[in-house]
């Protein structure tokens, strides 16, 4: 059904696959498509009981596809129109996994950059491999974070972590991870697979009302600003994509070489 994705049913539990492995599963158009249309089809299934988020090959996902930028559409002032894309596509896939009345499991079976932080944070429960790590990369590139980071790392390690993320720009561990509460369980690799669908069985054959409910009163206690949030960060977003520190930051990382910011 899908090119850049996979979906899987294991009993009551479905697992979506990012499956660019080639590409380290970086999100270009068609896998936000794509992913959009999974999770709504899981979130509707009735069927389905538990939600799986995981990638292939060697990562979680690299976070946005950076070459995809040609296939992105432009302001009337020529500008990549992020705040469309984060709207209409990154924002609907986020919000439905928090709001579906299911538990979602994300696990980590490499990093999570970018865009893949907020995948992986609104889910409920967060495995990750030994191996993985977390990296909020927008600064490199003259980007602010978006798709929730900040609030979602807020919410569960607090705002000196979320600033730290999003001002150094560096990698965070697993064990670090794990630390910091921003995942809930690290996994020897070799066993990752193993316990990742034990985790998604157990949950599929769990009290799923129960499940729902604990959901809603999480979201309505610390999630009941998280549509507020999105769009300021679009619209924040937005501004960035037309800096000129951005257009450096992505020369930069398409000509393998160190940005040179000016601050404009």
């Amino acid at each position: 059904m899908y090119e850049t994705l996979e979906l899987e049913r294991r009993g009551a539990g479905a697992i979506i696959r990012l499956n660019r492995p080639e590409a380290l599963n970086a999100w270009n158009h068609q896998l936000g498509i794509e992913l959009l249309d999974a999770v709504r089809n899981v979130a509707g299934d009735d069927g389905v009981r538990a939600v799986c988020v995981t990638g292939s090959g060697r990562a979680f996902s690299s976070g946005a596809d950076l070459r995809d930028l040609a296939a992105r559409e432009l302001t009337p002032e020529g500008h990549v129109d992020v705040h469309a894309t984060l709207t209409t596509v990154y924002h609907p896939i986020l919000t439905t996994l928090r709001r579906m009345p299911k538990p979602v499991v994300a696990a980590l079976n490499g990093p999570a950059v970018g865009i893949a932080c907020s995948l992986a944070l609104c889910c409920d429960l967060l495995l990750c491999a030994e191996s993985a790590y977390m990296l909020l990369a927008f600064v490199n590139i003259g980007l602010v974070p978006d798709g929730g980071a900040l609030a979602l790392i807020s919410t569960r390690a607090g705002a000196g972590r979320a600033t730290a993320m999003a001002l150094l720009g560096e990698r965070i561990p697993a064990p670090e991870l794990l630390r910091a509460g921003l995942v809930d369980e690290v996994l020897p690799d070799g066993e990752f697979d193993d316990r990742m669908h034990a985790r998604l069985d157990a949950l599929a054959a769990g009290p799923t009302c129960s499940y729902a409910g604990s959901k809603r009163q999480i979201n309505a206690w610390l999630y009941s600003g998280l549509d507020e949030q999105l769009e300021l960060e679009a619209t924040i977003q937005q501004q960035m994509a037309a800096s000129a520190d951005f257009r450096e930051g992505v020369a930069a990382f398409l000509e393998k070489r160190t940005p040179k910011f000016s601050g404009a």
